[in-house]
C-alpha cells in the first residue's frame, strides 16, 4: 500500500511517499521538495554487534549526476568516490541523529540517501536530512525523536526560510539548523561577519520552522509508521561494574586531578594496566565491558569536578583561553606560513598562491563548477603521540578543512583585486582540543604572511558544555581541551572577526541544547575570539607589503574578446608556443581578460609584449619595424606584427627606381615600413620609402 503525505514549507510542497519503492528495506521513502527528490533507505541488523563500545551507525549520501542531467566526467563515466560535498552532507546527517538512538543500542544501522532529482532552488542536502529522520521514525528501528532541518538566509536584514538560488546569492548568511520539537541539536553556519545577536535570532527563527516539520514527521508516523522493535540494550554485569569501580575509583580520581596532561595520561595508562591484570582473566569474555566501566569512572570524576567543584582539569577559569603564541614566516621557500599554538594544540598553516586556472574543478550536482579558495586539513597520528598507518583524508579531515574554509573565505579579496587561486594547508602538529579552530588562526597568519589583502583577520574558538542528569544545571566552557571534549556534552565551534561570525559548527551528545546554552556559547566565544585576535595582531598586524619572492606575479591584459582566438591560435598552437618560449602560465577568458603568471618578471614582460603584438590592430599611417619574410618580383612581404604581413610594392622600396627587389632587401632583413592602406579584403599595403621620409622629417624637427 502506497502512503502519501504532504505539507508546505516556505511556499513549496514537501511530500513523502512510502510503500512505493524498496519493498525489502526496513523503510524506503521518496521525499520531494519542489522538483528535488531524494530516496532514503534505513535498515538495521537483527542482533547487536558484539565486542564494541560504540554505536555502529553509518550514513551514506549518494549523488547521482543524472539528477541534474549530467554524465560524469573522466574515463570511467560513472560516479566513483563521493564528492567533498557528499561527504560533508553525510556527516551533517549523522551528527544530529546519532545522540537520539537509545543509549547502549549496538545494532548496525545504515542510512542511505540517494539524490534522484535536483531543482537548484531546493537543496537536496536539507531534504536528505529531513528524509533520513522521517525514514527512521517510520521504520521499526528504535528511533523515536523526529529531527527536522531547515536552511535560513539573510537578505536585506530579513530572515529567509529555504532560500532559492537567487536569495542564496544575495544572502550574507547560510545557516542550517537541526532540531527536535524541544531543542536545537545541530548548527552549521557560514556568514559575512554576522553580529552575534543576529545569529542568535536566526537560530531562534530556524528552531520555530523546525517545529512545524517535526509535527509533519509525527503525523506520518501516526498514519503509517511501523511498530518499533524493543532494542537489545547492552548492559554491563553489575558485579563486574562494582568490582572494577571499587578497585579503581580512588586511583582514577587521583589521576584525573593531575593538571599536566602527559602525567595524567601516564597514570591513567598505568591504572588501566592494573585493571587488566586484575580482571581480564576473571572476565575474559567481557574485556570491552571492563574498558567501558573504566571510561565511565573517568567521565564521572571529570564531570563532577567541573559541574560541582567549579574546577577544570587544567585549573583554568571556565572562560579562560589557554596560553597562545603566534609566529609567521617559519618556512623559507613557501609563499606564506603561520604557526599557531594554543596550549598543547598547535597547527601550522601554509599558503600557496597560483594561477586562477589552478582553481579546483567541481563535478557534482551543485551549480558551482569551480572554487578559487581551497583549504586542506591534515591530522597525522603523531599529533596525538600515536602510531597509525598514513592514509588519505577521512571524513573528519575533510569536515575540519571545510569548516576552516568557510571561516576564511568571506574575508578574501575579490578576484578582480587579487587574481590568484589560493590554497592553504593546515598541518596539525599537536592536538589537545579544537584543532579546526586553531586551523583558522594559523591560516589567517599564513595568508597575511603571503601578502593576501584580507578584509580583516579571523580567529576561532571551541566552546564546551557540562550538564547534570536532568539538565537542570549546565556550565559552558571556553576553549575546551581534549579531555573536556571527550567527557563533555558539546563541541560548539565559532569563528569570526572583530565585527562578527563567519562560521559555526555545533555537535552535541545530548538530545538538544537549551536556548541559554546557545546564547552563552556564542557571546562567550566572541570574548575569547577578540583575545586571540589581539595575540595574532601582535605577531603580524596586516598583510605583507609584497607577496613572497617565490610566489608568481600576475599581469592582466584586457583585449577585445574577438582577439582571444589570435592568442590561442588554431588548435592552441599559438598559446602553446608563447608558453614554451617564455615559461609563463596563461589563462584566457571569454570577456577578453588575459592573465599571465610568472615568478620571473623578464619572462612575464616578454609574454605581455608578444600578446600585445598579437592582438594589436594595424593602423593606417603608423610606422613599424618589420621583418622581410618573402620576396617576389613585384615586391617584398614584411611581417609588421606577429602573424600580420603586408606588401611593400617594388615602387615603394626606395626613392630611386628599383630594378630588382633583392637590390634593396633580403629575407630576414628588418626594415621600417609605413602602413599606407588596408583594402576591403584586409590586405595591408606598406611603403619603405614613406617610412624613411617620415623618420627623417621627425629627426629634423627634433634638431
Amino acid at each position: 500500500m502506497i502512503h502519501v503525505i504532504e505539507t508546505t514549507v516556505a511556499g513549496r510542497t514537501l511530500k513523502v511517499e512510502y510503500g512505493k519503492v524498496g519493498m525489502l528495506s526496513n523503510c524506503s521513502i521518496f521525499m520531494s521538495y519542489g522538483e528535488t527528490v531524494v530516496m532514503v533507505n534505513a535498515n538495521a541488523s537483527e542482533k547487536p554487534k558484539e565486542g564494541i563500545d560504540f554505536f555502529p551507525l553509518s550514513v551514506e549520501y549518494e549523488e547521482r549526476l543524472y539528477a541534474v542531467g549530467k554524465i560524469p566526467g573522466g574515463f570511467i563515466k560513472r560516479e566513483a568516490r563521493p564528492s567533498e560535498r557528499a561527504i560533508l552532507t553525510a556527516r551533517g546527517i549523522d551528527r544530529p541523529l546519532r545522540p537520539l538512538f537509545p543509549k547502549g543500542y549496538k545494532n548496525d544501522v545504515q542510512i542511505v540517501c540517494t539524490v534522484l532529482s535536483v531543482e537548484q532552488d531546493n537543496s537536496p542536502e536539507i531534504l536528505a536530512m529531513n528524509a533520513a529522520s522521517m525514514a527512521l521514525c517510520i521504520s521499526s528501528i528504535p528511533f523515536t525523536d523526529a529531527v527536522a532541518t531547515v536552511s535560513v538566509g539573510l537578505v536585506d536584514d530579513k530572515f529567509i526560510l529555504s532560500p532559492t538560488v537567487e536569495e542564496r546569492n544575495a544572502s550574507s548568511m547560510n545557516l542550517t539548523v537541526c532540531a527536535t520539537k524541544d531543542n536545537v541539536t545541530m548548527i552549521e553556519a557560514s556568514g559575512n561577519e554576522i553580529p552575534e545577536d543576529v545569529m542568535i535570532n536566526a537560530i531562534d527563527f530556524a528552531f520555530e520552522a523546525c517545529k512545524k516539520i517535526v509535527a509533519f514527521q509525527e503525523e506520518a508516523v501516526a498514519k503509517f509508521g511501523k511498530e518499533k522493535v524493543i532494542p537489545q540494550i547492552s548492559k554491563i554485569d553489575e558485579t563486574l561494574q562494582s568490582e572494577v569501580r571499587d578497585f579503581s575509583f580512588d586511583m582514577f580520581k587521583t589521576a584525573m586531578y593531575i593538571m599536566d596532561k602527559d602525567e595524567r595520561n601516564k597514570m591513567v595508562d598505568e591504572i588501566k594496566q592494573k585493571i587488566s591484570l586484575e580482571f581480564n582473566e576473571k572476565y575474559a569474555d567481557k574485556k570491552s565491558d571492563i574498558g567501558e566501566v573504566a571510561y565511565s569512572i573517568q567521565k564521572e570524576i571529570v564531570r563532577n569536578m567541573m559541574l560541582n567543584e567549579d574546577r577544570r582539569p587544567d585549573g583554568r577559569a571556565f572562560d579562560q583561553v589557554r596560553p597562545i603564541s603566534c609566529e609567521v614566516g617559519i618556512l623559507p621557500r613557501t609563499h606564506g606560513t603561520g604557526l599557531f599554538t594554543r596550549g598543547l594544540t598547535q597547527v601550522m598553516g601554509v599558503a600557496t598562491l597560483g594561477a586562477l586556472g589552478e582553481a579546483q574543478n567541481l563535478d557534482g550536482i551543485g551549480n558551482e563548477d569551480s572554487k578559487r579558495y581551497m583549504h586542506h586539513y591534515n591530522f597525522p597520528a603523531y599529533s596525538v603521540g600515536e602510531v597509525k598507518p598514513m592514509r588519505g583524508p577521512g571524513r573528519r579531515e575533510i569536515g575540519h578543512g571545510a569548516l576552516a574554509e568557510k571561516a576564511v573565505e568571506p574575508l578574501l579579496p575579490s578576484v578582480e583585486d587579487f587574481p590568484y587561486a589560493i590554497r592553504v594547508v593546515s598541518e596539525v602538529l599537536s592536538s589537545n582540543g579544537s584543532t579546526s579552530q586553531a586551523s583558522v588562526s594559523a591560516s589567517i597568519l599564513a595568508l597575511l604572511d603571503a601578502g593576501v589583502p584580507l578584509k580583516r583577520p579571523a580567529a576561532g574558538i571551541a566552546m564546551g558544555l557540562i550538564t547534570n542528569a536532568d539538565l537542570t544545571k549546565e556550565k559552558v566552557l571556553t576553549d575546551i581541551q581534549g579531555i573536556e571534549d571527550f567527557f563533555g556534552d558539546m563541541d560548539f565551534k565559532v569563528a569570526g572577526t572583530e565585527l562578527g561570525i563567519t562560521a559555526i559548527q555545533v555537535d552535541t551528545k545530548l538530545h538538544g541544547l537549551s536556548n541559554y546554552c546557545i546564547k552563552t556559547a556564542i557571546n562567550d566565544a566572541k570574548v575569547a575570539r577578540l583575545h586571540i585576535l589581539e595575540k595574532m595582531n601582535q605577531c603580524i598586524s596586516g598583510e605583507r607589503s609584497e607577496i613572497s619572492i617565490y610566489a608568481p606575479r600576475i599581469y592582466t591584459l584586457n583585449i577585445a574578446p574577438d582577439k582571444i582566438r589570435d592568442i590561442i591560435g588554431p588548435g592552441g598552437k599559438m598559446i602553446k608556443k608563447i608558453i614554451a618560449e617564455t615559461g609563463v602560465k596563461i589563462d584566457t577568458y571569454d570577456d577578453g581578460k588575459v592573465v599571465i603568471m610568472s615568478s620571473d618578471s623578464v619572462c612575464a614582460n616578454r609574454a605581455v609584449k608578444i600578446i600585445e603584438d598579437l592582438t594589436k590592430s594595424v593602423k593606417v599611417g603608423e610606422i613599424y619595424l618589420g621583418k622581410v619574410t618573402k620576396i617576389a618580383a613585384f615586391g617584398a612581404f614584411v611581417e609588421i606584427l606577429p602573424n600580420k604581413e603586408g606588401l611593400v610594392h617594388i615602387s615603394k622600396l626606395d626613392f630611386a627606381r628599383v630594378n630588382k627587389v633583392e637590390d634593396i632587401v633580403s629575407v630576414g632583413d628588418e626594415i621600417l615600413v609605413k602602413v599606407m592602406e588596408i583594402d576591403n579584403q584586409g590586405r595591408v599595403n606598406l611603403s619603405r620609402r614613406d617610412a624613411i621620409k617620415d623618420s627623417e622629417t621627425e629627426k629634423k624637427d627634433a634638431e
